[in-house]
């Protein structure tokens, strides 16, 4: 990867010490146990936010939704798209 001016061939970036390339490498190892941590705990609540969204889901169909202030629209059924049978994606 070069850094800088388009007109310069070549690497730019200094070259990393021994300590540097340990620590990088070591970080990297953190984050990804942090990041395998991070996901087991959201598969885990898998089961309590599909009720939660089929709670919102009845809510937004019987009571409604405020659409502006104190306006509320309920949704009809045939508004909402079904479930596709997909894990619903957690972006984190």
């Amino acid at each position: 990867m070069t850094l800088g001016s388009t007109t310069i061939r070549g690497n730019l970036r200094p070259k990393m010490t021994k300590d540097e390339a340990a620590w990088v490498k070591q970080e990297l190892a953190d984050q990804v146990d942090r990041y395998k941590k991070i996901v087991q705990e959201m598969e885990a609540l898998a089961p309590q936010r599909e009720q939660w969204v089929k709670g919102f889901l009845e809510r937004i169909q019987t009571r409604g939704w405020h659409v502006h202030a104190a306006m509320r629209r309920v949704i009809p059924k045939n508004e909402i798209r079904p479930r596709d049978g997909r894990p619903l994606q957690v972006v984190f």
